[in-house]
């Protein structure tokens, strides 16, 4: 029998918080474009339940980061035994964590 990934998919309140200013700060100036982006947000992270490991290890010992393309998002997360958890949610153009 293969491995049971991960279902459950939680965010930190950090990461939340991230969310919602982005697609409000993306709303102000393009409804559509906010939709686009959380749209694309959901469809990945449907994805990262089926493929946990799918994002790329990076210097944050056991934190993995996926690209929201095309647009210019970036998710940190990890995964912790039965769950998926969102850390932070940035933009490409900020200062890495």
């Amino acid at each position: 029998m293969g491995k049971v990934w991960p279902v459950k998919l939680r965010y930190t309140p950090r990461a939340l918080s991230e969310v919602e200013r982005a697609i409000s700060y993306i709303a102000e100036r393009s409804p559509e474009g906010a939709r686009n982006v959380a749209d694309r947000l959901n469809h990945l992270l449907i994805l990262l339940r089926e493929h946990p490991f799918s994002g790329t290890s990076n210097r944050y010992r056991g934190t993995r980061t996926l690209f929201l393309k095309p647009h210019p998002y970036m998710v940190y997360y990890q995964v912790r035994n039965d769950e998926i958890v969102v850390l932070r949610f940035r933009h490409t153009s900020r200062r890495a964590l």
